[in-house]
């Protein structure tokens, strides 16, 4: 790991200072740009990926860029097409990148207890980009140095490890400073606009004040070593008392919101804490929600989907089995647990019947992507090539950035012996994956071939392009 944050830090000065020296002189008085933020934005999401591991699933990309989708509605025309993304990592941590671009850290969504407190974060941080706080923040480091920018940006990805100070001496040393926390205006700002954007949606600003106290319960927790979502995002103990006086204001005269259907946001904090935390010790957290007699009916059915997923994981598939179709008893309203039940079924070896159960789901909603890229995966488990071909190149439409998808189409084209075309494929694998010299290799390799369509060698040359601009910066 250590290797890639020192590759993370290297290539992000590096994106920076080459965007930014170049197009934008210290001394200059402008604003750091819109269209120098997309620039510095576009290379930071190729840099983020080298360097973590994302929880690529089309389930987690779905939900949350739906729920991203949702906020946007009622923010207002914005600056940026906005992407969200769960990086694989127990921090406490989230960052708004160049461009809207926003991560999750896995340890903080474990933390959360509604969607409304993970809405409440998305907002802040839509708010943080819509009103250019992190574009100010680096427009005013200039005044000490530009260098100091790419090392800022660097740190809010890093968490209490050992980067971030690494960071920080490196920017001293230089007589910079490459703190880019926000100011208690900006916080206060970009709570006010997402206490008024949940208003709007519909939902309870008082998630916004649950998850401040979550924050300042961490903030006492683990003072020595305060995680960088924290020092970023100052002041936890301010905010909490601005959003509650906001809270106190509207007592009386606001209609209460409508109490959400938490299955959704439970089922994707499950699915990503079954990737990314400690199975032990969420298994033990799990059967201690279970086995509460204060515990909702509805809190006990879904921690035995969470024991599914981890039971999934741990191959112990007949346990799975049992606890998902307990699951699907209770809760018989909810079709994506039978996307579950067939990813369970094809892991077991069950790909007919996997089959079948995904063609229910299906019938009824060609949107799930889950669902999608499951079908296709048990089509492919039992030789259907062309008949999983449809279904991979619907995923690609709707998810075009998930690496796994151009691997499978790779195999099916070698398998039809399209050389060139499994070539243009796996590069879109490598560059999508963070690998860039592995991609450029791939994308070559289609350009040289002579079976590939011309229209896919200009994509690829095109892409190429691309590489060279995130390898050159």
């Amino acid at each position: 790991m250590k290797r890639y944050l020192e590759r993370f830090i290297a290539l992000v000065v590096i994106v920076t200072l080459s965007t930014l020296g170049s197009l934008v002189p210290v001394q200059r008085s402008a604003a750091f740009t819109i269209g120098e933020e997309r620039e510095v934005g576009e290379k930071l999401l190729f840099t983020v990926r080298s360097a973590f591991k994302l929880v690529d699933d089309p389930d987690v990309t779905q939900y949350i860029n739906d729920l991203g989708r949702q906020a946007l509605k009622v923010t207002g025309i914005q600056y940026f097409d906005y992407r969200f993304f769960v990086i694989n990592d127990n921090e406490f941590n989230a960052f708004a990148a160049p461009s809207g671009l926003i991560f999750f850290y896995a340890g903080l969504i474990s933390m959360m207890n509604s969607e409304d407190e993970l809405l409440s974060v998305m907002a802040h941080e839509i708010g943080h980009i819509s009103k250019r706080h992190l574009a100010s923040r680096m427009e005013k480091g200039k005044i000490v140095g530009i260098a100091s920018i790419g090392m800022a940006l660097a740190a809010l990805a890093f968490g209490s490890g050992t980067a971030a100070p690494t960071l920080m001496m490196g920017s001293l040393a230089a007589g910079q400073s490459a703190s880019l926390h926000f100011s208690r205006q900006d916080e206060e700002e970009a709570d006010l606009l997402a206490y008024g954007w949940m208003q709007k949606m519909g939902r309870n600003p008082e998630g916004q004040e649950q998850m401040l106290q979550t924050m300042r319960r961490v903030a006492r927790y683990r003072s020595e070593r305060l995680p960088q979502y924290l020092l970023t995002h100052p002041d936890s103990e301010a905010r909490l008392s601005y959003v509650q006086s906001l809270l106190e204001n509207e007592q009386g005269g606001a209609t209460a919101a409508p109490p959400v259907d938490e299955f959704e946001f439970f089922r994707f904090k499950y699915r990503v804490m079954s990737q990314t935390a400690d199975q032990a010790s969420f298994r033990t957290h799990l059967t201690s929600v279970i086995t509460n007699p204060r515990s909702t009916a509805f809190a006990v059915n879904m921690a035995k989907y969470g024991l599914s997923q981890v039971d999934r994981m741990e191959n112990n598939f007949d346990s799975s089995m049992s606890l998902i179709n307990e699951v699907i008893a209770a809760l018989p309203q909810h079709p994506e647990l039978l996307v579950d039940k067939a990813v369970i079924e094809l892991a077991a070896g069950q790909a007919g019947q996997a089959q079948r159960t995904l063609e229910g789901v299906l019938n009824r909603d060609r949107t799930n992507m889950h669902a999608v890229f499951t079908m296709a995966k048990a089509l492919l488990q039992q030789g259907k090539q062309q008949e999983a071909e449809k279904y991979l190149k619907e995923l690609v439409v709707e998810q075009p950035e998930y690496p796994q998808v151009y691997f499978e189409l790779g195999q099916i084209a070698a398998n039809q012996g399209h050389n060139g075309i499994a070539a243009a494929y796996l590069g879109k694998h490598y560059l999508y994956g963070g690998k860039m010299e592995l991609a450029r290799k791939s994308f070559n390799d289609a350009i040289r071939d002579g079976s590939t369509p011309p229209e896919l060698k200009k994509e690829c040359k095109d892409l190429l392009e691309t590489v060279k601009r995130v390898e050159e910066s």
